[in-house]
């Protein structure tokens, strides 16, 4: 009841309505993937097609000032720009900028790194977007980046967990692994394999183990330090590498949204452990009956195999239900990066 109370308290914050969302990227660089835009436009909208995607965006459109904010989204592992579209429409819809920057070695054209590889490149490439957005001349006198907003789902969520102030080190994810290896199997070996109750599981975990231990030994903490990150969504983050007492007194608004019914992060090892270990940690939204995929929206259609049984809704998930959350987690960046508003 608490959580349900304080998502319809965060809808009624006042929210800035603008004509249509605008659509561009900034180009990839060294320390950066492609950037792709979403933003307030004064431009008409028009169907634009990426891949299986279908969207109503002006592209290239005419950028216009909305509350002066940014939100950073930091997509899951293989993902794309594309699957977060329907948040960053409700977040424009409220006044804000929202750049999503391609992480290197872990997005849908390049999956060459996931995992804690990526994990220790991402926050800083964050930050190099948060840069590159205060350079880009159509942005920069629109944008007020005293205060940024930080979004992040699945692997994105370790970033957004990484923004808040978390430590984490590769020694401690291959110390869960080893500790939890057959109850999150998928979340210490991604999409390599599936333990299927059959005579090879055996040597499955044992191959697992040989490769994580000699990838991920390193006990050095990463950590990143952004200041500008004024509050921070992550949604079913994975989680069990970080040391919980980084996370218990965030320097910023912490919220996270769980999924119940994640097979592929299960919460009692990643989401349930930070909201335990963080009391000034709110749920801005639990779905008892949502999968690893359910923030995903639009939602690539036709996924099949392992990919499909780690996105594809549950039984009884109500996908309608996600409109309500996007604009809860507008209003709560509305609420935490407005002006002269406190960071806490």
């Amino acid at each position: 009841m608490r959580c349900f109370a304080f998502l319809l308290a965060l809808m009624t914050a006042p929210a800035l309505v603008l004509a249509d969302t605008g659509y561009t990227t900034i180009p990839a660089h060294d320390e950066v993937g492609t950037i792709t835009l979403f933003y307030p436009s004064s431009s008409p909208a028009r169907q634009m097609r990426r891949g299986e995607f279908v969207m109503q965006l002006a592209e290239q459109g005419r950028p216009e000032r909305g509350n002066g904010r940014l939100v950073i989204i930091s997509h899951g592992s293989g993902g794309s720009p594309w699957v977060h579209t329907d948040l960053a429409r409700a977040l424009v819809a409220a006044g804000f900028v929202v750049a999503m920057p391609a992480h290197r070695g872990d997005n849908y054209r390049d999956d060459a790194h996931p995992g804690p590889d990526s994990w220790t490149l991402r926050p800083a490439e964050v930050s190099t977007a948060i840069d590159e957005v205060g350079r880009d001349p159509r942005f920069a006198p629109l944008l007020d980046l005293s205060k940024v907003g930080m979004y992040g789902m699945s692997a994105g969520g370790h970033t957004a967990l990484s923004m808040a102030g978390g430590r984490w080190s590769p020694a401690r994810f291959k110390q869960h692994c080893e500790a939890h290896l057959e109850e999150d199997f998928q979340s210490c070996v991604g999409l390599a394999t599936r333990l299927t109750g059959g005579m090879l599981d055996g040597l499955k975990k044992w191959l697992a183990l040989i490769i994580i231990r000699h990838r991920f030994s390193d006990e050095r903490d990463r950590e990143h330090h952004d200041r500008r990150i004024a509050a921070v969504v992550a949604a079913v983050p994975a989680a069990a590498d970080f040391d919980m007492d980084s996370l218990k007194t965030p320097p910023m608004p912490l919220a996270l949204i769980t999924a119940g019914q994640d097979r592929w992060l299960l919460p009692r090892f990643h989401s349930e452990r930070v909201l335990a270990a963080c009391p000034s940690c709110i749920r801005l939204a639990g779905l008892p009956t949502a999968g690893h995929g359910a923030m995903l929206s639009p939602l690539p259609p036709g996924l099949t195999g392992l990919v499909g049984d780690m996105l594809n809704d549950p039984p009884g998930f109500d996908r309608s239900r996600l409109a309500v959350i996007d604009q809860a987690i507008a209003a709560f960046f509305t609420r935490h990066l407005e002006t002269g508003s406190d960071s806490r």
